[in-house]
């Protein structure tokens, strides 16, 4: 005896729809439980949606380029009559997560110095059946590609997808025309870095980059081009915080969790945000005008095998430093396995990027727009102090604050530098 039940969408975070890039089943084969189904794409990544049940096929409900929402359904299973019952939506933790595959880096800095939308003259060669009637097809992502390179789709004429559906290879071959004929008028735009034969040198290997260096790449590029960013280094005297953090190993042994500088650093920048509330904003998409964020959620950049990934912790106000080493070990093992949501790495206010457990002296962390500044944190070191008498050893730990100079002025970033590294000093006092 069999029973057919269906496989619906799961909480996928705050999405309205997200399209399909890939169905990897269909009718008649027999899956396994937690089995990858479909590949479901936003704009921060891709993600597999898994099966809740082992069983064999019966119909397959979406196709690649369908835009699907939590709760959809994606297919009807026949699964045995005895087999558990379960929920058929499953936590949002069991979405495996890849990092969506963005257009090739050099590209996006090309655009980006256009003053206006490109829009190059229609050929004959390129113009389809479907856009010479005036309809545009053309998924959200692919709109939203475009819209980031400044390309208004309506101008596009090529369309090689299916029904004359427009690709990102489209927006990209557009761009490519419009560069061409720009930089051969007016020499404008930015000149792409040439291609080079290295095996003429020597031997080489050509390995790929994952998706989630080619969105990091994308990302990073898409910033560094449109903040005008100025990096403040500090130092902090944070004896008397190490002397603290000892002190509490006993109890973080009980709660099974180790306390690093990490959580005391999220909690001392969450107290300076609160009087400087210009660094927990973002500037308004047009520039005109700054959001204000009444929340404290701070973004932590991990190092994966994979590449780097930023989840995001909540109300970091609301926790205490044992809250908050228990919730990073927690998360430190869901990025290295790849299975941080996409909701897991939204809304973050600010964002620490720490080498302190590498090494280090300083750096300049790219700002991770909209968010206005970052903080860079490197190895502490035991250094002499001269205390008015003689030299003392003190631990001195290098800060490093990037910040978007539209928003934020360096006097402004050098008192916010001065009060967090006060704070450093003696945690105790935003702690107690």
């Amino acid at each position: 005896m069999s029973d057919i039940i269906e496989v619906k969408v799961p909480d996928i975070g705050d999405f309205d729809a997200v399209e399909v890039i890939e169905v990897l089943v269909q009718a008649g084969d027999t899956i396994t439980e937690e089995q990858a189904l479909i590949t479901l794409e936003s704009d921060k990544a891709s993600m597999e949606i898994p099966s809740t049940h082992a069983g064999t096929i019966k119909e397959v409900f979406v196709n690649v380029g369908d835009n699907i929402a939590q709760g959809a359904n994606i297919l009807s299973l026949s699964v045995s009559a005895d087999a558990e019952t379960k929920t058929e939506t499953p936590p949002e933790a069991k979405a495996k997560e890849t990092t969506k595959t963005p257009p090739p880096p050099v590209e996006t800095p090309e655009v980006k110095q256009q003053p206006a939308p490109v829009s190059p003259a229609p050929t004959k060669e390129n113009t389809s059946e479907t856009q010479a009637k005036g309809h545009i097809h053309a998924s959200p992502s692919v709109r939203r590609f475009a819209r980031e390179l400044g390309v208004d789709v309506s101008k596009i004429t090529k369309a090689s997808g299916p029904k004359h559906r427009i690709l990102k290879e489209d927006v990209k071959q557009f761009v490519k025309q419009a560069l061409s004929s720009t930089s051969a008028k007016s020499g404008s735009g930015i000149p792409a870095i040439p291609t080079v034969d290295f095996s003429k040198f020597g031997e080489i290997e050509e390995r790929p980059l994952g998706r989630i260096k080619k969105l990091t790449a994308i990302h990073l590029t898409r910033s560094w081009l449109n903040v005008p960013m100025v990096t403040h280094h500090d130092v902090a005297d944070v004896t008397e915080m190490e002397n603290f953090r000892q002190s509490l190993k006993a109890e973080a042994e009980k709660r099974g969790v180790k306390v690093t500088f990490l959580a005391f650093i999220m909690k001392a920048l969450v107290a300076a945000l609160k009087i400087y509330p210009e660094f927990n904003a973002s500037l308004s998409s047009d520039g005109s005008s700054l959001i204000l964020k009444k929340y404290f959620h701070i973004g932590i950049a991990v190092d994966t095998p994979n590449g780097l990934v930023v989840p995001v912790f909540r109300d970091v106000d609301e926790k205490n430093i044992f809250d908050l080493a228990e919730e990073m070990a927690v998360v430190s093992s869901k990025a290295r396995e790849g299975k941080l949501s996409p909701k897991e790495m939204q809304g973050a206010c600010m964002t620490i990027s720490s080498l302190g457990g590498i090494g280090g002296t300083a750096f300049t962390p790219i700002v991770n727009a909209p968010e206005v500044a970052i903080l860079g944190v490197t190895r502490s070191d035991m250094q002499p102090k001269w205390n008015g008498k003689e030299f003392e050893p003190r631990l001195m730990l290098p800060l490093d604050l990037t910040y978007d100079h539209r928003v934020i002025d360096g006097a402004a970033a050098a008192k916010f530098m001065a009060t967090l590294s006060g704070f450093l000093h003696d945690i105790r006092h935003i702690l107690l």
